[in-house]
């Protein structure tokens, strides 16, 4: 797998799935188990490698020469 993922777009992917984490172990109620969700995010950002930018065809990784 070719990493498909800029810089930018992981830090957002990394932080948008550490915070829904925080909320699943922080929050009480009926719906915090949503933010498990964010386990996909986290580990998308942490590896690179996006699914929906491979089937959208973008590419958002830094060109090397």
């Amino acid at each position: 797998m070719q990493k498909n993922m800029g810089m930018v777009q992981r830090i957002i992917w990394i932080v948008a799935g550490l915070a829904l984490i925080a909320w699943a172990v922080m929050g009480s109620g009926d719906y915090n188990w949503i933010g498990w969700v964010g386990v996909v995010p986290l580990l998308t950002g942490l590896i690179g490698w996006c699914a929906i930018n491979a089937v959208l065809g973008i590419n958002t990784a830094e060109k090397r020469p």
